[in-house]
This record gives structure tokens, C-alpha cells and sequence, in this order.
């Protein structure tokens, strides 16, 4: 089997995250975290949605990450991001972290807004 390694160029890919905290592009912020191909900030959870509307223009879909586990995110969030013209997929943090790499590797419009685990 033959690995090849992953060059994101520009963009920020999420490295790690734990209890309270993710790692971005080698940076360690702590909370809820908003991450986009090439930026990093802070995330005041569903209820900051113009951190997101911000960048709309930007990407195409953003992973919602729940935390540690899977929830529903409340319908007037995904309402106002999909009216923005955004996909929203929902999802345990972790495997928001995961998806968001994979795309971020194909150099995919993507965004990450991610609760802590």
C-alpha cells in the first residue's frame, strides 16, 4: 500500500482536539471554534450567526460539529444558513473535524463550526 502525504497548501487544517479545546494549523484555541480554509476564530455557538453570514460569500457548505455527540441543530440556524446559500451538515464534532479535512484536501469551500468535546 502506498501513502501519500496531504499538502493543504494555504489552508488550515484542524490537527487535534480534546476536552474543551481543537487544534488548528498547530494552533490550540479553546471553545467553540469557527474555521475556514485559511482563518481561525472563535465561535459563539448557534446563536453567532454572523460569524457565518460574514463569509458566506466563501464557502459552500459548513460541518456543524455538536460535541461529542450527534445533535440537531436548532431549525432557525439551519434555516438562515441555507437561505444564505450555504449546505449545513450536522454532525459529532470528531467527525466534523474528519470530513472537513478530507474536503479542505480537495480544495473545497468548506467551513467548520465546531463545539467543544
Amino acid at each position: 500500500m502506498r501513502l501519500n502525504e496531504i499538502r493543504y497548501t494555504d489552508a488550515r487544517p484542524i490537527d487535534g482536539y480534546g476536552p474543551g479545546f481543537f487544534r488548528v494549523a498547530g494552533q490550540a484555541v479553546q471553545g467553540a471554534v469557527l474555521v475556514l480554509p485559511t482563518s481561525l476564530s472563535s465561535w459563539g455557538g448557534y446563536d453567532d450567526l454572523d460569524s457565518i453570514l460574514a463569509v458566506a460569500a466563501d464557502i459552500d457548505v459548513l460541518f456543524v460539529g455538536t460535541g461529542a455527540e450527534i445533535a440537531h441543530a436548532p431549525a432557525a440556524f439551519r434555516t438562515a444558513l441555507e437561505q444564505a446559500g450555504i449546505g449545513v451538515e450536522t454532525m459529532a464534532s470528531p467527525a466534523a473535524c474528519r470530513t472537513f479535512n478530507v474536503l479542505l484536501s480537495e480544495g473545497r469551500r468548506v467551513a467548520a463550526a465546531l463545539l467543544p468535546v
